[in-house]
């Protein structure tokens, strides 16, 4: 697993935007940048839909008057769901980031197999990254959502 004081993996993340799809690569996307990267095991989920996403959305402005470039949302979805998710959170200071191939999130160590639920998904996770390299460290234990919350990033910011 990815640990504090280590650099982002090389990897790409789709984003559907008004233009159309677009293909982030972690290098340039996380460069000269600080970012809060939070991740879901999934779109339209319980926990993820009224809590963790909704979050990120109310303290959006505050995280971003601490110096933050960019708040983004990972999941093992693709760009179409993200995007349709963001939109029924009126999420638009959010970037929402599908990692539809789990690339991304097996390159940081932080996937889980969740057999029924979906297969490969990512661990419930925030991070603060600056520069592309890991500073803050959030993640989650099984069934828990304690320490990702945008309350407790806010507060590491």
């Amino acid at each position: 697993m990815i640990e504090q004081g280590q650099a982002l993996p090389q990897a790409t993340l789709s984003e559907l935007t008004a233009d159309g799809m677009v293909t982030h690569h972690s290098d340039s996307l996380f460069a000269d940048k600080k970012v809060v990267l939070f991740a879901v095991p999934g779109a339209f989920t319980p926990t993820c839909s009224a809590a963790h996403l909704p979050g990120f959305v109310t303290l959006a402005d505050k995280i971003k008057a601490k110096g933050v470039d960019i708040i983004a949302c990972v999941s093992v979805n693709d760009a179409f769901v993200m995007k349709a998710w963001g939109e029924a959170h009126n999420a638009s200071e959010i970037m929402m980031l599908g990692d539809g191939d789990a690339s991304f999130t097996k390159a940081l160590g932080l996937e889980m197999d969740t057999e029924g639920f979906g297969g490969i998904r990512s661990q419930r996770y925030a991070m603060i990254v600056d520069n592309g390299v890991v500073t803050t460290l959030l993640v989650e234990a099984p069934k828990t959502f304690e320490v990702s919350k945008a309350e407790v990033v806010l507060e590491k910011l």
